[in-house]
């Protein structure tokens, strides 16, 4: 009994000690990035993302169809207001992650990247009313050469001719699949094209805060979720059509509406850890593959015909996407592999390091 008694007891006192010390961690932006590419990583922040984008297409489906809710930009806002909600909520409880020093962030890239949010999601809805499938998803194609020739631009970042190929691949293979579900639409065309710029760099932003100044997703999102909603406000008068008072809020149409703000909020949530995690480049992709997926999918055990052309499209694409994957995968491990062990100075340039610092010294005192 004694013994028993013991061991409940250490075992209170290490769940104790395990929970306080992960609230200390939460404390610092340091030490909740480090926790956030602790428990999330590649893989499971891009899995999360994939089945929640899956899942919200299926609800802003039931919503903008058998709801009837025609109004994308006010869904929008919905959608990050429900997110800004739960997010106060976080930070009541205390379980918000600590933002960065603000002399890290200038208050200015917070801004920005809240507008920008604003109108990449924005548009992405109005895109998808107005547009096919099709169209949407050729559009989408263009958003992987602007986001790499924008961080070539503005960070100098350059990818390998095999990763050049493998994304021609999946951008041809896209191409093929989504070519019968075409339908071209003249308001629909100007609204896909202008969400590029901002959809690119959008995923850019969000990359680079938290890869380079200590930023968590949720972190980021509650910084920047009130300056988009702003935004959005601003949006609804001259994208979305009169009619909104009218819409019958019954219960069934409010839950659906409910069900889909959480998504969105977990479609955030999810999206923003996988740019963390991964590239800008590669989130992308990952859309592309979900419509792959779900092309094949449906062939298989729906018994949906898209069509030879359309299958062939999207397993070339599939391939393409997993040429890329492996090649970010392989430059991963040999990265990480040369932080864990770098290489030792040899004598031979310890000396000439010495010799060379001698020489600097005798230099300054002539």
């Amino acid at each position: 009994m004694n013994v028993l008694l013991l061991l409940n007891g250490l075992k209170g006192r290490a769940l104790e000690e395990l929970r306080s010390s992960l609230y200390n961690e939460l404390r610092t932006s340091e030490g909740a990035k480090r926790q956030q590419q602790r428990f999330c990583g590649p893989v499971v922040a891009m899995s999360f993302n994939f089945m929640v984008a899956v899942g919200i297409i299926l609800a802003n489906k039931l919503v903008m169809g058998k709801v009837g809710f025609n109004f994308p930009i006010f869904l929008t806002f919905i959608h990050y207001s429900i997110a800004w909600l739960l997010l106060a909520f976080f930070k009541a409880l205390s379980l918000l992650p600590v933002s960065p020093p603000s002399k890290t962030t200038p208050s200015s890239s917070l801004f920005t990247l809240g507008a920008i949010m604003a109108f990449a999601s924005g548009l992405a809805n109005t895109s998808l009313k107005y547009n096919s499938v099709g169209f949407y998803q050729m559009a989408k194609i263009a958003v992987t050469p602007t986001i790499v020739l924008a961080e070539f631009v503005l960070f100098r970042k350059t990818i390998s001719f095999k990763k050049v190929l493998a994304l021609v691949v999946v951008s041809a293979g896209v191409s093929v699949a989504t070519v019968t579900d075409l339908e071209f639409n003249a308001f629909g065309a100007c609204i896909a094209i202008a969400w590029i710029i901002p959809s690119a760099i959008n995923k850019i932003l969000w990359s680079n805060l938290q890869q380079q100044a200590n930023w968590t997703a949720l972190a980021l999102m509650w910084k920047t979720t009130p300056i988009t909603i702003f935004f959005l406000v601003a949006l609804m008068p001259w994208l979305d059509p009169p009619g909104l008072l009218l819409f019958k809020w019954d219960l069934n149409n409010s839950t659906a509406v409910l069900i889909s703000a959480l998504l969105g909020f977990l479609l955030q949530w999810s999206g923003a850890l996988a740019l963390g995690a991964t590239s800008a480049t590669s989130h992308v992709v990952l859309g592309q593959f979900k419509t792959c997926v779900i092309l094949v999918g449906g062939y298989v055990l729906l018994d949906s015909d898209p069509g030879f052309v359309s299958l062939c499209g999207a397993v070339a694409a599939l391939g393409g996407m997993s040429v890329y994957t492996s090649l970010n995968l392989k430059e991963s491990n040999e990265s990480s592999s040369k932080q864990q062990n770098p290489l030792p100075k040899t004598k031979t340039s310890e000396n000439v390091s010495e010799d060379s610092t001698v020489t600097n010294t005798a230099t300054n005192v002539v």
